[in-house]
């Protein structure tokens, strides 16, 4: 478990999240491995959900294994219930893989509201629960398993908050920890300043914070993301910047994966990607005396995913 006792010695680690195989056998995957060995401390392998692409997550990182990498299973835990999840760690356990990294079905926990934190209690006591067990060499029912099994558990935060991370948020990651979470990966960062801030909140918990870094290669790439994997994950004034660029090369080279380039500027800065509302709008109303309640209720922008609720509170404070 060399994730684990890197992070136990308190050593700068560095884990790399890599694609599982989309209809195609592992050797293209174990050729890629070899170039960066030496060089990462994990692999994460991340659960696939893109319509229309079936992916093996817990066979790639048996391969890992195989390879001697030490790889780390990346799962959510909403969709399961507690038998799911055993047998779900059970066959990792068998697979010889020790780090999970686990999400709620809402990417990371956020303490945005009520009913998010409601939803993490649920899933982190129900993952833990189940953890506790296996640790013990006993199902959930209590019956004896073959052995024991002993996982290194990391959890997704969302580190964009800077240091007005809520209440809600810091209660969740106290309680994560208690629970017996090693490590916490960030959400990506774009913002150092913003960043160190957040890291200063973090001091109390002395839990290792990994800073995930996406290298966004152009704006269709940003808008890729922020379409496939999460609404607002990458800032849209770093696609902004991207997209007015001055080497198009880069950019066109990559239009066949990431699809027509499109201006992300020509209606002013997106801040809510799920109801397309600018900045000027939202703007313009915070100056007529509109409340982040307000914003939400009569622009909708920050109802459904809730990644722009930082920036609403932020523009609604100014």
């Amino acid at each position: 478990m060399r994730l684990a006792e890197n992070l136990k010695r308190k050593k700068f680690v560095v884990t790399s999240e890599i694609q599982p195989p989309i209809g195609t056998g592992p050797g293209e995957l174990i050729h890629n491995m070899e170039r960066i060995r030496g060089r990462v401390d994990a692999l994460t392998v991340p659960e696939l959900k893109i319509e229309g692409l079936v992916t093996d997550t817990m066979g790639t990182c048996r391969i890992l294994k195989e390879q001697k990498f030490d790889p780390i299973l990346q799962t959510t835990c909403r969709d399961r219930n507690r038998l799911e999840l055993q047998e779900y760690l059970l066959k990792a356990s068998e697979a010889g893989i020790e780090n999970i990294l686990t999400f709620t079905e809402d990417y990371r926990i956020t303490g945005d509201s009520l009913q998010e934190i409601m939803f993490f209690h649920v899933d982190s006591g129900k993952l833990f629960s189940v953890i506790d067990n296996i640790r013990e060499g006993q199902d959930i029912s209590g019956k004896e398993l073959p052995g024991k099994a002993n996982f290194c558990i990391g959890s997704g935060i969302d580190s964009r908050w800077g240091k007005q991370v809520p209440d809600m948020q810091l209660q969740e990651m106290d309680t994560l920890a208690g629970l017996g979470a090693q490590y916490f990966l960030s959400t990506p960062v774009f913002d150092l300043d913003s960043f160190h801030q957040f890291m200063k909140r973090l001091e109390p918990f002395r839990v290792p914070v990994i800073a995930e870094i996406i290298l966004v290669r152009s704006a269709e790439m940003g808008m890729f993301l922020n379409k496939h994997v999460r609404s607002g994950i990458v800032p849209y004034h770093i696609i902004e910047k991207l997209a007015k660029a001055p080497d198009k090369e880069a950019v066109s080279a990559l239009e066949g994966l990431f699809g027509e380039a499109s201006d992300p500027t020509a209606s002013g800065r997106a801040i809510c990607a799920c109801f397309n509302v600018a900045e000027s709008q939202i703007r313009d109303a915070v100056a007529a005396g509109a409340s982040l309640a307000r914003l939400q209720k009569d622009l909708k922008c920050g109802t459904n995913c809730g990644s722009c609720v930082p920036e609403l509170r932020r523009l609604a404070a100014a």
